[in-house]
């Protein structure tokens, strides 16, 4: 039987009122129905173990009698890419039936610099691949407490300079990368692409920043409405902060604190944003930020969504909506073409012009058509 939604604000504290759409809760039962602990109430060996939001997808697919193997369209491999202390594992992601050379996604797994790796947010990553149309390279930076900031960003950082400097022995075109990331790693898109302009590096085509950590304020109005909410509230953030950071200082940095950074020079950016979500509000701060700073930007927020939904995509509708839209985003900008725009409720104003074609004219290939009876996730 469903367990019924937990209460979303914190004590005492009006609660927004939102409650996660039917498919987005059948993946909260499932956790719950795992025994799964709060994150945060272990140390972080402990919390590695605990059942991930794609062990919760798995489990929705069981009980649906669906496949729990990846769809179609895409191709994967591990790899070791250089990171700024020794090699990393990279999971490699490609589209098939798409010919080369193509663009090249650097991809940054969630987790708060903490916990999880490229294979439990493979689904995001794969979902980006086929959408775009490009090649994705997932990395496994080094975590926390092991290795405390700023590694993570040094990491994200060597990432894109292999890139840059590899994109052929893979199959891609280095004048056509992306940055892309999820919570963390939605902050480590945006960080990568400040560090890299900072180091005279090209910028990225563009970058994709999913419900990102961009802010170290837990009293924002979405940390309030949201404080208990499933699977991230404002304890968790609170732990992570506990873990990631050298000293208390470290959380002012600009590549932590996106909000308070300069913004300036970077590549158009598209933000995602999950309504029951304590970083919502961060994430429309960052939005509007970047616009003060003239950087074109787009935000689209998913009603009914919680935190980690963007690679649920097999069980949960708005995932799959939430992945065209970032993928199609991004392939605009990819392969040379104006960036879509929309109006829609819960999207800060984009102010994205029509880029210029590549000299070579390519277009984007067609994308390949969704195939939703297969699993997604793990």
């Amino acid at each position: 039987m469903p367990m019924a939604p937990m209460p979303q604000g914190q004590p005492g504290i009006p609660a927004s009122g939102a409650q996660p759409s039917p498919d987005n809760q059948a993946v909260l039962d499932a956790l719950r129905a795992m025994g799964t602990k709060p994150f945060y109430t272990l140390d972080p060996i402990a919390a590695r173990q605990q059942p991930s939001f794609t062990d919760g997808v798995i489990a929705v697919l069981r009980a649906q009698g669906r496949p729990t193997t990846p769809p179609p369209g895409t191709t994967e491999r591990n790899i070791s890419i250089r990171g700024a202390a020794g090699p990393l594992n990279a999971l490699l992601i490609t589209p098939t039936n798409a010919r080369g050379p193509l663009p090249v996604v650097v991809y940054y797994h969630g987790g708060g610099w903490v916990l999880a790796d490229s294979k439990v947010y493979a689904g995001g990553a794969r979902g980006i691949a086929r959408n775009a149309q490009a090649i994705v390279v997932s990395v496994d930076y080094r975590r926390a407490p092991e290795a405390s900031f700023p590694a993570q960003h040094d990491d994200a950082l060597a990432a894109y300079r292999w890139v840059l400097s590899n994109a052929r022995s893979i199959g891609g075109d280095p004048s056509r990368v992306a940055l892309a990331g999820e919570s963390a790693g939605g902050n480590l898109a945006v960080a990568t692409a400040m560090q890299a302009r900072d180091a005279g590096l090209p910028q990225p085509r563009a970058i994709l920043s999913v419900y990102p950590v961009a802010g170290n304020d837990l009293n924002t109005p979405s940390y309030q409405d949201s404080s208990n909410a499933m699977p991230l509230g404002r304890a968790g953030m609170a732990w992570f902060f506990r873990y990631v950071p050298r000293s208390p200082q470290d959380v002012m940095d600009p590549r932590m604190n996106l909000v308070g950074a300069n913004l300036q020079g970077l590549a158009p950016v598209t933000i995602v944003a999950a309504q029951i979500d304590p970083l919502r509000s961060e994430g429309e701060q960052l939005a509007a930020r970047l616009q003060q700073q003239g950087v074109q930007v787009e935000r689209r927020e998913y009603p009914g969504t919680t935190h980690e939904f963007f690679g649920a995509d097999a069980v949960i509708a708005a995932a799959g909506q939430a992945q065209q839209y970032a993928g199609a985003r991004l392939r605009a900008a990819l392969y040379g073409q104006a960036m879509p725009m929309s109006g829609s409720p819960g999207m800060a104003p984009g102010m994205a012009p029509g880029m210029a074609p590549p000299a070579d004219g390519m277009a984007p290939p067609p994308l390949p058509p969704a195939d939703r009876s297969r699993g997604e996730r793990g």
